[in-house]
């Protein structure tokens, strides 16, 4: 069986872009907004040498709310995609409070939903309990823990106001430090 760490997009691949017309700190828009947080191909590359399968677990409701195109939204993860060594990324676009009716749904793919890791689990032959999440607030540790894996908190300080709730298994300040968690 495989390990596999899920990653969290914003906050632990990305940073948080501060946008004006929301007053918020939120995920990038546009791919022009996209700067990936530094010095995470290393380690990520590491994990991937290590026959550890990486997986983006992330929840995308720009595109419902009307903040940016699907386009657009989808450009990004391509390029996220292809910059690191992802074995797959699954995007939940749905929001319980969407502008766009097809969209506003409560689905079980949005985290705190595991739903997207127990795929993950069924289609790559994952061994869940030595599989790692991590992510920057409570709804991706709590997805996590549904799910049956570790998890570990990188402590982004823009996301602070999201966290507190869930204990994690390790707090980390970088996915260096994770990676170097899990290759030893």
């Amino acid at each position: 069986m495989n390990r596999a760490l899920f990653l969290d997009r914003d906050g632990i691949l990305n940073d948080l872009v501060y946008y004006e017309s929301s007053d918020e700190w939120e995920s990038p828009r546009t791919l022009a907004d996209l700067v990936l947080m530094p010095g995470i191909v290393e380690p990520l590359q590491a994990l991937a040498n290590a026959g550890w399968l990486l997986f983006i677990i992330t929840n995308q409701p720009s595109y419902a709310k009307g903040k940016t195109s699907k386009e657009d939204l989808l450009a990004i993860e391509r390029e996220i995609e292809r910059t690191l060594p992802i074995t797959r990324g699954y995007v939940c676009l749905h929001h319980p409070h969407a502008v766009l009716d097809e969209l506003r749904v409560h689905c079980d793919c949005r985290k705190p939903g595991p739903r997207f890791l127990l795929e993950a689990a069924r289609d790559y032959t994952l061994d869940v309990p030595a599989s790692w999440l991590v992510g920057d607030q409570d709804s991706d540790l709590a997805c996590g823990q549904a799910a049956g894996c570790n998890v570990a908190l990188l402590e982004h300080p823009r996301s602070a106001h999201k966290r507190g709730l869930v204990e994690p298994d390790v707090r980390v300040r970088s996915l260096r430090e994770l990676a170097d968690i899990l290759l030893t």
